[in-house]
C-alpha cells in the first residue's frame, strides 16, 4: 500500500467542509430527538387513549423501519405531495425524528423511575400538575436518564453517513466523491475513519462530564 501525503493534504478542505455538515446533523438532529422524544414521552402518559394509541403507533412505526427508508421517504416521496425541502433539512429531520422513538423510551423508564413519593409529596404541597411535572419529576428524571441519552448522541453520529444517500456531503460523502474524482480510497476513508473515532471519543468525555455532575 503506498501512502500519499500529497493525497491528504488535497483532501483536507474537503474534509473540513464534511465536518462541519456533519456536527450539523449531530447537533440539530439531537436536539430534535430530545425534544421530540419528551414530548412523545409525555403524551403516552396521558389518561385518553385517543391521544396514546396514535403517538403508540406512530413511534413504534417509526421505530421498526430503517432509518434510510425514511429519509428516502422524506427526500424522494414528499416533493410528489407538495412537501419540498433541502437535503440536508430532510436529514436533520429524519434523523431526529428516528431517534426521537428511541429518546422517548428512555424519558419514559427515567419517569418512571421517579420514587412514588415525590410525587405524593407533590401532592400533599398542593402543587398544580404543570408545576409538578416542571420542578419535580422531569429535572429527576432527565438527570437520570443522561448516559442513556448520551449512547443514542454517539448512535447518531455513526448514522450520519446514511445522509450520503440523499446527496447531503458529510464527512462520508466528501471522501466518496474525493475518491472517485481523484482516483485515492486509502487516504480519505481513513481520515474519516480516524475523525469518527476521534469525535465519537471527545462526546464520550464530555457526556461523561455532563454525567458526573448531573447524576445524582
Amino acid at each position: 500500500m503506498n501512502w500519499d501525503w500529497n493525497a491528504v493534504a488535497e483532501f483536507m478542505p474537503h474534509f473540513w467542509d464534511g465536518l462541519l455538515v456533519t456536527l450539523e446533523i449531530l447537533v440539530l438532529g439531537s436536539l430534535i430527538s430530545f425534544v421530540l422524544g419528551l414530548v412523545w414521552a409525555l403524551l403516552m402518559r396521558l389518561p385518553s387513549r385517543w391521544v396514546r394509541w396514535p403517538v403508540g403507533a406512530v413511534t413504534e412505526f417509526v421505530r421498526n423501519t430503517p432509518l434510510l427508508v425514511q429519509l428516502f421517504f422524506l427526500f424522494y416521496v414528499l416533493p410528489e405531495w407538495g412537501l419540498t425541502f433541502s437535503a440536508l433539512a430532510t436529514g436533520v429531520a429524519g434523523i431526529g425524528l428516528h431517534y426521537s422513538t428511541y429518546t422517548m423510551q428512555v424519558y419514559r423508564a427515567g419517569i418512571e423511575a421517579v420514587p412514588a413519593g415525590q410525587w405524593e409529596a407533590a401532592t400533599a404541597l398542593n402543587l398544580p400538575r404543570r408545576r409538578t411535572w416542571t420542578a419535580v419529576i422531569l429535572p429527576q428524571a432527565v438527570r437520570r436518564v443522561v448516559p442513556a441519552l448520551g449512547n443514542y448522541v454517539i448512535s447518531m453520529l455513526k448514522d450520519t453517513p446514511l445522509l450520503m444517500a440523499i446527496t447531503v456531503l458529510e464527512m462520508l460523502g466528501e471522501a466518496r466523491l474525493f475518491s472517485q474524482q481523484n482516483f485515492h480510497f486509502t487516504e480519505p476513508l481513513t481520515v474519516i475513519g480516524v475523525a469518527f473515532v476521534v469525535i465519537s471519543y471527545l462526546a464520550s468525555l464530555l457526556l461523561r462530564t455532563l454525567e458526573r455532575r448531573l447524576v445524582p
